[in-house]
């Protein structure tokens, strides 16, 4: 049998065209995921008038929210395990099923259970992209690339919406745009299948279900709890979900601590660069959901500005938010840090806040359309740092729950903010004054997430951040040849040799997670003292 030499210029060119393919996949799979959430946020409207369901309109928001931001982060950990390709493939199937069953809607509880099912598929998709970005690429490469995965979002943001009402105003209505989005989220799903490498772990750990269920029902008791605490008469209930959510939590973490296969690793849970970028981006997501949904309602409501120009005057901020990933992310290739990026994002963002919390009436136009569009310069930086921060701060074996937990944190603000800030508008005597207080309350958070981040580590983003070593569950009395191939198998643990006083052996003790960098055996021979 012969074999083919194949050299290694010629293999250097396969393993770039097959990084080449697996960037299309992924940036073809990202533009029709955004162009979708950017299309249907203009056909809302007409769903909603279809089915009278107004009454039901935040179920339409939150539900599906909070089942997108649970499967984001169980994905996230199934991803670790049985490769990007294999659950993002997954995620797409759900989406596609979600998005045939919405378009057979009779009722609005109908299009809410939906999209709440598509949710599931959908919502874990872009940050699956970004986690594929990071498989194709080493961390030196991720920066720059992670830049780039903005550029399909932006682009998606500036015909997204004009599409969204091309299709709604069709003969088809806003079912067009779901019937439209399937052919094109199948051949992304092809494009992923082919292009895509199979990264698995060799050995298939248990899944930590019991995690999984709690962590769930703390996520489903924090959204409804919040959103109780400002309805009329309810805020008891909320107050009283809000408790049992944190009880969920702290066990959540518990059993975190012990899971074989934990959902949320504790090298990430209690990663301190990770939960800073974490806390900081949740907290972010009052400003910015007191942006994008406030804003156009002060323009409107006090400034008595037409919806068709209001739409325009928010232009800025969406395109300038779309896009700032992009020089973000070559600047930290070039760099080398990211912290000054945050040092500068976040107080831009929290002065703007405080700018438009001053906005009256008479406030002019231009002056509006400056200050959201320099808030959506420094926010449009503030996700993609999130995300390579959460790339750089972990191994790469657990990218894909890294980068879901981000994510994860991201929907629960999104989910959150609108239930405090509509409890802080709605306690004001008029809308002017509590919209002003609204975007008080996005600057306060902004301040706040801006000290947090300024504590958050400067790490690198060359180099590989190395594993640690799982506890170790060893059987004792062991012989000093089964210990000499320890050091082969695992990476940290320290030697305990004690003396049994009755028979005067010396057995070994392996204590997991005590680091000993240098290991020199020697057998001692055993003697009674």
């Amino acid at each position: 049998m012969t074999y083919m030499h194949v050299p290694p210029i010629a293999q250097s060119v396969e393993a770039k065209r097959k990084v080449a393919l697996g960037v299309t996949a992924v940036f073809i799979t990202q533009f029709v995921s955004f162009l979708f959430i950017n299309g249907r946020n203009i056909a809302q409207p007409q769903m909603i008038a279809e089915f009278d369901g107004m009454a039901l309109f935040a179920w339409l928001i939150a539900l599906p929210a909070l089942a997108g931001s649970i499967a984001t982060l169980l994905f996230g950990k199934l991803s670790d395990i049985y490769g990007r390709r294999a659950i993002l493939l997954l995620c797409i199937g759900i989406f596609l099923l979600g998005l045939g069953l919405t378009t057979q809607s009779t009722s609005m509880v109908f299009l809410v259970a939906a999209a709440t099912f598509m949710s599931i598929g959908h919502f874990p998709i872009v940050p699956f992209c970004f986690a594929a970005i990071g498989d194709l690429f080493a961390p030196s490469e991720r920066a720059k690339w992670t830049g780039l995965l903005n550029l399909p979002g932006g682009v998606a943001a500036l015909i997204g919406p004009v599409l969204g009402g091309i299709m709604a105003q069709s003969v088809f209505g806003w079912r067009g745009l779901y019937w439209g989005t399937i052919p094109l989220i199948g051949v992304a799903g092809i494009l992923v299948a082919v292009t895509l490498p199979k990264n698995t772990q060799h050995i298939k750990p248990k899944i930590d279900w019991l995690g999984a269920l709690v962590m769930a029902i703390a996520t489903t008791m924090l959204i409804i709890g919040f959103s109780r605490v400002g309805a009329p008469g309810q805020a008891l209930v909320g107050v009283m979900l809000l408790i049992l959510s944190v009880v969920a939590w702290v066990g959540f973490v518990q059993i975190e601590k012990r899971a074989e296969a934990p959902i949320l690793d504790p090298q990430v849970l209690f990663n301190r660069t990770f939960i800073t970028a974490a806390s900081a981006g949740l907290l972010s997501f009052f400003g910015i959901v007191g942006i994008v949904a406030y804003s156009p309602i002060f323009v409107q409501g006090v400034m008595q500005v037409s919806p068709a120009v209001s739409g325009s005057m928010l232009t800025p901020y969406t395109v300038l938010s779309a896009f700032m990933g992009i020089p973000a992310g070559f600047l930290i290739a070039k760099t080398k840090r990211y912290k000054w990026m945050y040092l500068i994002s976040y107080p831009i963002v929290a002065l703007s806040l405080f700018a438009m919390w001053r906005f009256t009436a008479s406030t002019p136009i231009w002056f509006y359309v400056l200050v959201t569009g320099v808030a959506g310069f420094g926010l449009g930086v503030i996700p993609t740092v999130n995300t390579l921060v959460a790339q750089f701060a972990v191994p790469r074996r657990l990218l894909g729950v890294a980068v879901g937990a981000i994510f994860f944190f991201q929907m629960v603000g999104i989910a959150v903010a609108p239930a405090i800030l509509g409890l802080v508008q709605s306690s004001a005597p008029d809308l002017e004054s509590g919209l002003q207080l609204v975007f008080l309350m996005g600057a306060v958070a902004m301040t706040i997430s801006l000290l947090l981040i300024a504590t958050i580590p400067q790490i690198s983003v060359d180099d590989e951040v190395p594993e640690k070593a799982a506890p170790s569950r060893l059987s004792f009395p062991m012989d000093i040849d089964t210990l000499r191939k320890l050091p082969a198998e695992r990476d940290t643990f320290s030697i305990l040799e004690t003396v049994d006083i009755h028979t005067g052996e010396r057995p070994i003790l392996c204590l997991p997670e005590l680091p000993l960098w240098v290991l020199r055996w020697r057998e001692r021979p055993s003697n009674n003292r």
